[in-house]
């Protein structure tokens, strides 16, 4: 299948528009879209299975790039490569003195009869 420009509709009302070629990849046959970079998004590839393509809708190089303009599809989705978190520092058990151990028993044992 030679690279051609398309819009193409993928389960899960999920649109991607881009040039559209087969690659074979572990030995399935994998619809490769490569999208162009537009305005503030980078250039990339994504690889989807046959089962989840539901439409592909073959257009010119034009209308293509209009449809990524408007779709806006983030080539990787923000909650899988989510921002760096700083853990707190690990906090040192508080460990009583001998001398609070021992003022608590002797505490206690004014207390009992």
């Amino acid at each position: 299948m030679d690279a051609t420009w398309a819009i193409v509709e993928l389960m899960g009302r999920n649109v991607i528009a881009g040039q559209i070629s087969e690659e074979l990849i572990a030995g399935v046959p994998m619809l490769r879209v490569d999208v162009p970079a537009c305005e503030s998004e980078p250039a990339y590839t994504k690889f989807y299975a046959g089962q989840a393509v539901y439409g592909i809708t073959p257009t010119d190089e034009a209308t293509a790039l209009r449809a990524i303009a408007r779709l806006h599809v983030a080539p990787v989705a923000p909650y899988i490569v989510a921002p760096e978190r700083q853990l707190p520092a690990p906090r040192e058990p508080a460990i009583p003195s001998y001398e609070e151990i021992h003022a608590e028993i002797e505490e206690d044992e004014e207390g009992s009869f």
